[in-house]
């Protein structure tokens, strides 16, 4: 398609999820994390994670938003809420991207009210540069600066989330087109 320019390639990102399931096993080796997919977008990653993790895990999904009728509040929302039985537990979230920092934030803190053990962060991609909130990414997939991106699970009005690779848009009024 005209309108995307691949950044990363099925092959680029595949290699990238086995040494963060690497690097995920030895750091929790002899535990069993609460692994969180952060819904909708993370649902890929977290499923190539999730199966290149070499330990006992625990699955939970959560989903928060900001939106009402299609434009943003700027108020985070709850939709879905992961068990609230952590206390003392590990937990490692998986988000799709970390840009703001704001979503993420708001969901530690209302995570650390349950008192876990711990709780970390993977991330597929990360834009420190769009930082507001002073957050750290402990596991990061692939650090970028591109503008606006699609596939391996992020979408553009809930399309394109299926393509095994990363790609720019290079021109949304195409896209709408479609």
């Amino acid at each position: 398609m005209k309108n995307f320019k691949i950044v990363l390639t099925e092959e680029q990102i595949q290699k990238r999820v086995v040494e963060l399931g690497k690097e995920i096993s030895r750091d929790y080796a002899g535990k069993k994390p609460i692994v969180v997919c952060m819904l909708k977008g993370a649902i890929v990653f977290f499923a190539d994670i999730v199966r290149n993790l070499d330990l006992p895990i625990y699955m939970e999904f959560a989903r928060l938003s900001s939106y009402r009728n299609g434009t943003t509040s700027g108020d985070l929302e709850v939709i879905v809420d992961i068990s609230p039985d952590i206390e003392g537990k590990d937990i490692i979230i998986i988000e799709d991207v970390v840009d703001s920092g704001k979503t993420l934030s708001y969901f530690i803190q209302l995570l650390k009210k349950k008192n876990p053990a711990s709780v970390k962060i993977c991330a597929f991609l990360d834009k420190p540069e769009r930082r507001t909130v002073d957050i750290d990414v402990d596991y990061v997939g692939f650090k970028i600066n591109c503008g606006f991106v699609i596939g391996y699970g992020l979408d553009y009005a809930e399309r394109y989330r299926e393509l095994p690779y990363l790609a720019e848009v290079t021109s949304i009024d195409e896209l709408n087109e479609e």
